[in-house]
């Protein structure tokens, strides 16, 4: 077994450990304690979703989104160069880390709300000099000082300011291929390979189908094409008509199958799904609680959608039985755990042919996981 300290930890600050064991920490059983059951699936084409129900849910209303933050204005995003003083709330702030102008991976965050901020890794934010995407899982303290956002760029070739004012587009979050590789790889040059493959095939893919209705004129559609063909922001080629018109006709499906399944089981807490293309499970997303999962559901499902338009091989049919097993396999090799004393922890779990995120609250009242983030390898 192997324990690393960072230097920064040994002064009161974020702590970061790496375990390689053959059995868990101190004998203990640390993989997440799972009474996931599963419900039947939904399936539309290539995709197929497993609702996940739960005997637990959280009261997770003291915790905000960034959605829900940067619609109020009480959550600012900028570039690092362009922190000023009207976003320092306190005067003992680091803010002159921040210094010597914008930069790739960095991006500043305030958090000027009374509750705290979930981050979720894949989430992406638009504006600034370049899009990019949330790195990984975390928590942000209410009231917070200026924190280094922790992203990767999904807009390469771009460095010039589009907008000063940094957005979400709720309904674009980073496919499980990109979110993957931001998560796992940490590598700006993979995270922009990804990028790249997925969009080529969404330009590939809708260029081969047929004009949808409403842009069939050839201006409106050849506009469209040019700008899906020219663009290397991976938000704006999903937001492109031809590109969200096929991933709604994944999504409108199997969005209505999904509410009715849920409203029948009003009495069994959905928390989360468990995620095949192609017949392959690829993912697994669970939350705290239902109301949380009802926020992100809409952008999750519009990115589960992008991984099966942008998926080749054959399709092969999916058992519960294996997205069950999928589920209940927590036991890992070898762990590192990210925390940050009083505010949040979290654990990369690594197992056979799977990898595991876990985001732990550690605030008072509120001690629970927020989020697991599972992905077949």
């Amino acid at each position: 077994m192997r324990i690393f300290f960072s230097g920064a930890a040994l002064l009161g600050l974020p702590i970061c450990l790496s375990l390689t064991a053959a059995a868990p920490f101190g004998g203990v059983d640390t993989a997440p304690v799972s009474d996931y059951k599963l419900l039947e699936p939904i399936t539309h084409g290539d995709l197929t979703v497993f609702p996940v129900v739960s005997s637990k849910n959280r009261d997770t209303s003291t915790f905000l989104t960034l959605d829900e933050g940067i619609r109020s204005g009480e959550v600012v995003v900028t570039e690092a160069g362009n922190l000023h003083s009207t976003m320092i709330r306190r005067p003992h702030t680091q803010a002159h880390q921040y210094g010597g102008g914008a930069q790739v991976n960095t991006l500043v965050l305030v958090n000027n709300s009374h509750r705290p901020l979930i981050l979720l890794a894949g989430e992406i934010v638009t504006g600034g000099k370049q899009d990019r995407v949330v790195g990984k899982d975390r928590i942000v303290p209410a009231e917070s000082d200026p924190v280094d956002l922790g992203v990767f760029c999904v807009e390469p070739h771009r460095w010039v300011e589009s907008s000063a004012k940094f957005d979400t587009h709720a309904s674009v979050m980073a496919q499980p291929s990109v979110r993957k590789k931001a998560m796992v790889e940490k590598d700006q040059q993979q995270v922009w390979n990804s990028v790249a493959s997925a969009k080529g095939v969404m330009a590939e893919r809708a260029q081969a189908s047929p004009p949808p209705s409403g842009i069939v004129g050839g201006g409106a559609y050849a506009e469209q094409t040019r700008q899906l063909e020219s663009t290397s922001s991976y938000a704006k080629a999903r937001e492109n008509v031809l590109v969200q018109k096929q991933v709604d006709a994944i999504t409108g499906p199997m969005q209505k199958s999904y509410e009715s399944l849920i409203s029948q089981l009003r009495n069994q807490n959905a928390v989360g799904v468990v995620v095949a293309v192609k017949g392959r499970i690829v993912w697994a997303d669970l939350f705290a609680s239902t109301s949380l999962l009802g926020k992100y559901w809409p952008k999750l499902l519009q990115s589960y959608a992008a991984e099966a338009l942008t998926t080749y091989g054959e399709h092969r049919e999916v058992s519960m039985k294996q997205a069950q097993e999928f589920l209940d396999n927590w036991q890992s090799r070898h762990e590192t755990v990210d925390s940050e004393p009083g505010l949040y922890r979290q654990r990369e779990l690594i197992g056979d042919r799977f990898r595991a995120f876990e985001l732990t609250s550690l605030l008072p009242k509120a001690t629970f996981d927020v989020h697991l983030s599972k992905m077949a390898e």
